[in-house]
């Protein structure tokens, strides 16, 4: 069972931040949580020691800043008394949006970090970051991203549920979370298996067993095991479908979850960083960029709702 009482709501008060307020609130009102709205101020100052590129009254626009911040908090929250959860309003200075957040769920106990993201791809991407993505890799408890959209949907309906599974402790976990959310919406559950492809170079002469092709051999493997994985976790087999796919993970993953239309994807982090995570990079974190839907991303290592 998912135990959820605090949830942090990040926002920059931005059009996409505004779109995870309402799974943010529906998921507060399902488990009577604790809401926190948080904004971090962050004010660059190039060089601190070049006047040139000081502000000579810091403090009075700090002040200003924060005044605005308490107004525009207040005004997102408006409404929300008695609707089954308490609300708290909180903002920090910092020298990064990111840290800010990432210092508050660590000092507060969050359980979940509920926040927006504009899935940026390519070189935009390359030069602005992700405050999502450092979030997910680096936050000590789940998150849900929830993407921007040309239009945001007030009411929150979630009836099919995606898990990526590679047959690790890491997607059996990210499957526990999705059986307990699949429970309390009453969603339908789709298990998937990426089969990814070995391209070879044109040099190369075709590589065929026996019998068809490697990825028709895996295909087969992979539903067993998908199958196998249902018994094991107890998984409720008639609400749930199994899926095998050959490609790359994260498109596939993606592309599939906006052919059946779903409402959410379940995965887990691996959590990698420094060195691991720049060679290797993350299939999650692709996945959170391509995504049109929420994901929700949990942990191997640090809190855990269950």
């Amino acid at each position: 069972m998912l135990d959820i009482k605090r949830i942090l709501y990040p926002t920059d008060f931005s059009r996409c931040a505004s779109h995870a307020m309402p799974c943010t609130r529906e998921l507060a009102r399902r488990f009577n949580a604790e809401l926190h709205l948080f904004h971090s101020l962050v004010i660059h100052e190039a060089d601190p020691g070049n006047a040139a590129h000081r502000l000579p009254n810091m403090e009075e626009l700090y002040g200003a800043l924060e005044v605005h911040a308490e107004t525009q908090m207040l005004a997102a929250t408006d409404g929300e008394a008695g609707t089954g959860f308490t609300v708290k309003r909180a903002q920090s200075r910092g020298i990064s949006a990111a840290a800010g957040i990432l210092d508050y769920a660590a000092e507060n106990n969050i359980d979940l970090i509920v926040m927006g993201t504009h899935g940026r791809r390519g070189l935009r991407r390359l030069l602005l970051g992700s405050v999502a993505e450092e979030i997910v890799r680096l936050a000590p408890c789940p998150v849900m991203t929830v993407p921007e959209k040309k239009k945001a949907d007030p009411d929150v309906c979630i009836s099919q549920i995606v898990v990526p599974v590679d047959f690790s402790e890491h997607a059996r976990l990210a499957l526990n979370y999705a059986k307990e959310l699949s429970a309390l919406f009453e969603a339908q559950l789709h298990l998937i298996h990426i089969v990814d492809e070995v391209v070879y170079p044109d040099f190369y002469p075709p590589v065929m067993p026996s019998g068809g092709s490697v990825t028709d051999e895996l295909r087969g493997q992979s539903i067993e095991r998908l199958s196998k994985l249902l018994t094991e976790t107890d998984t409720d087999a008639a609400r749930t479908e199994i899926h095998v796919r050959a490609g790359r993970a994260a498109p596939e993953i993606a592309d599939f979850t906006s052919e059946i239309d779903a409402d959410l994807i379940v995965i887990a982090s691996h959590g990698l960083t420094g060195l691991g995570h720049m060679l290797l990079g993350s299939v999650t974190e692709q996945v959170v960029r391509r995504a049109t839907c929420p994901v929700f991303t949990v942990k191997a290592s640090g809190k855990t709702l269950l």
